[in-house]
């Protein structure tokens, strides 16, 4: 059979066209696919996202002991304090100074005597008192009882001191009463823990070798 001169022709002809296309439709393929991901976020932002904000429900009414606990904690926190000892030099109020002790106290009486732990006074020579006002004053040591861990400051200028805390009897106590803990940790805002009365008469050995007896324990966390 004769053959075709233009044969060679047409058939290059049509895989250079059928070429030409599958390219241009991958190209095309590509670009759909990059246009696609580029816009996802914009689609899926406005199919799914709630453009309408959330209503902001107002708060229910306190319970009688949530109310309790908050008068509570606004009338005895201003009267409780941050007591720091320097060993020797350095700034007191540095949280990075080295012989520095820090700790919580509590007003005593109009005369500006605090009470505190006597590790935070322990073997220091300068000793300041910050209220919760912001006010602070250079303090004296005036007692200590290191097997009780209990240490007493006199502010030497006192003046517009908060009022004392209130203190009470721990012979009518009973296993299962609530338990509040206010402290300065750190020297940072006032902070409130609760827990319960989980024993009494319980007895404490200390580091000097003697015993604390009638202590209170409580499941309180002591953030001091």
């Amino acid at each position: 059979m004769p053959r075709d001169p233009n044969a060679d022709n047409r058939l290059f002809t049509l895989e250079e066209l059928m070429s030409g296309r599958f390219f241009r439709f991958v190209v095309i393929v590509a670009l759909l696919l990059l246009a696609a991901y580029v816009a996802e976020p914009y689609i899926t932002r406005l199919m799914f996202a709630q453009t309408t904000p959330r209503p902001i429900e107002a708060r229910g009414n306190l319970s009688d002991a949530e109310g309790s606990i908050i008068a509570l904690f606004e009338r005895v926190s201003p009267s409780v304090v941050q007591v720091v000892g320097r060993q020797a030099g350095g700034n007191l109020f540095n949280d990075e100074e080295e012989g520095l002790q820090s700790g919580t106290g509590f007003v005593w009486n109009g005369a500006g005597n605090i009470v505190t732990n006597y590790h935070v006074i322990s073997g220091t020579n300068e000793v300041v008192v910050r209220l919760s006002s912001g006010d602070v004053f250079a303090a004296d040591i005036v007692g200590t009882a290191p097997n009780y861990d209990l240490g007493v400051v006199r502010l030497r200028k006192p003046r517009q001191l908060p009022p004392a805390i209130a203190i009470g009897s721990s012979a009518d106590l009973k296993v299962g009463q609530f338990a509040f803990a206010v402290g300065n940790p750190f020297g940072l805002d006032q902070s409130l823990t609760f827990g319960v009365i989980s024993a009494l008469r319980r007895r404490l050995p200390t580091k000097s070798g003697h015993q604390i007896s009638n202590v209170i324990q409580t499941d309180a966390a002591v953030n001091l």
